[in-house]
């Protein structure tokens, strides 16, 4: 998800680059492990601060320890962009977004008159969750997961649209059924009931009290139980394919055509041929040099 990268110069900058945008040194390694450590303390302290109770005894506390993750992070995003070639490819992508939008809030709040704005104030302060976002950079197998939803949305897309269908035509039939004391005012009503019944939630502010409507209230139950599975199906498949996708090479095998190959594989698993076709085998190289010695 991260654009192609490079770092602005030599020295410093490409010293800086290998420590932020990569991860194969102790170094590299340690400042992954305090950042994520400092955006769960901050998103930690964005939550408790929202406890009325909490924000209470230990408000001006929250205060200040907002302000200093909010600097480091301030600092942190400068580094970034110092040490890249073209700072605006990092930060038009997801992850530069979500460092602007975690850091943004609290410098607003400079601006923005506080009595008459306490609504703002509170959304303001509700985007700083976007940190945790940023955890997603740390986390390598989170392509895949992103490669699995692209692969299965046309799957989960129509499958969503037919539990609309199927909530609409029960809503409504229910509509039909039930008196208007039970609930079902309207066909939007009767359509969240139908929504809240096929998920099987089941909040209970709205029921039916006729033996037919509580007979489709199964009917539909039922047919939650029997359908939500789908798009969890569906969704695994992707993923698992995305798995063997990124582990196994699609070639095969010149030799006995066996296409399981793991993509730093150099011979074939099961007879042993050797894959890389545009390369000889060291195993031929091997076997004529002696021939050659004897010439």
């Amino acid at each position: 998800m991260l654009p192609h990268l490079k770092p602005g110069g030599e020295g410093l900058r490409t010293r800086l680059f290998q420590i932020i945008f990569e991860s194969d040194t102790p170094m590299a390694k340690g400042f992954d492990i305090v950042l994520m450590a400092l955006i769960l303390a901050s998103v930690a302290v964005v939550m408790l601060d929202s406890v009325p109770v909490w924000h209470a005894a230990y408000g001006p506390v929250f205060y200040w320890a907002e302000w200093g993750f909010t600097i480091v992070f301030t600092i942190e995003l400068a580094v970034r962009v110092y040490c890249l070639e073209r700072p605006w490819l990092y930060l038009k992508s997801f992850y530069g977004i979500v460092d602007i939008l975690a850091i943004l809030p609290t410098w607003l709040l400079l601006v923005i008159p506080g009595a008459q704005s306490l609504v703002m104030v509170r959304i303001l302060r509700v985007l700083r969750i976007f940190r945790v976002l940023r955890l997603m950079q740390f986390v390598g197998e989170g392509r895949l997961l992103v490669e699995a939803l692209k692969r299965s949305s046309h799957q989960i897309l129509l499958f969503l649209f037919t539990v609309f269908m199927l909530v609409t035509i029960f809503g409504s039939l229910v509509y039909l059924i039930e008196p208007d004391d039970a609930g079902f005012t309207s066909i939007p009503r009767a359509v969240y009931w139908g929504i809240v019944t096929l998920t099987t939630v089941g909040y209970g502010d709205i029921t039916p009290v006729t033996p037919l409507g509580q007979f489709v209230s199964m009917a539909v139950m039922l047919l939650g139980y029997s359908i939500i599975a789908v798009p969890t199906g569906v969704f695994s498949a992707e993923v698992i394919r995305s798995i063997r996708a990124d582990r196994y090479s699609d070639e095969a095998c010149p030799g006995c055509g066996y296409d399981r190959h793991e993509h730093k594989a150099r011979y074939c698993l099961r007879c042993g041929t050797w894959l890389d076709e545009d390369t000889p085998d060291p195993r031929t190289q091997q076997d004529d040099a002696p021939d050659a010695e004897e010439t």
